[in-house]
This record gives C-alpha cells, structure tokens and sequence, in this order.
C-alpha cells in the first residue's frame, strides 16, 4: 500500500503596494511669463489662480518647483503635456513651451 503526503499549499505573499511616486518638477527660464504659467498650471493640472501664482513665484525664485507627485505613467504624460503646451504669446522672443522632468518623490514636494 502506498501512502501519499499531501504537501501543505505554498501562501503566495498578496502585498498590494502602491505604485512609487513621482513629482512633476517645472524648470524656470526666462522666456514666459507669470500668466503663461498660470495658464497651463490650471489647463493640465487644474490648479486654482492662487496656487498657480504661487508655483509661478517659486519656479521663478528657486529655479523649479513640483507641480504634481503621482505615479509615473502619470508624471510622464503631465511633463508631456507641459512640454507640448506651445509658446507664450505673451514674450515675442518665446519660441517653446516650458522646461519639465520627472524624478522619484522623497515623500515631500
């Protein structure tokens, strides 16, 4: 008579872990304006006139600031979106959108 062992199930460990975040960082430059850029801060990320100022007064004083943290795929399309967002009308000498990147997020924008 052979006797069989059942083998006890292998538990696959279930972590549903969040996707990593990532910040969506403006670049400054000299070639658009504080309305420009509170134009397209609230056309592609919604943000208020209040808040855009303050981004807008940031990324002009310390030379960036982070528009957004969210996963990448996101983060990706955002940084798409703002280098696509055209001239400012406003600055004749203006020949581009703004400058942005993605990078990881410490956990504090």
């Amino acid at each position: 008579m052979t006797s069989t062992v059942a083998r006890p199930k292998e538990k696959k460990a279930q972590k549903t872990q969040g996707l990593p975040p990532y910040n969506v960082v403006l670049l400054d430059d000299e070639d658009h304006s504080y309305e420009y850029v509170i134009r397209m801060l609230g056309a592609i990320f919604g943000h208020s006139p209040a808040k855009a100022f303050q981004m807008a007064v940031k990324v002009d004083t310390v030379g960036r600031v982070v528009v957004a943290t969210t996963n990448r795929e996101v983060a990706e399309l955002k940084r798409d979106q703002i280098l696509a967002f055209g001239p400012d009308p406003l600055i004749p000498r203006c020949k581009g959108s703004m400058s942005a990147i993605i990078e990881p997020s410490s956990g504090g924008s």
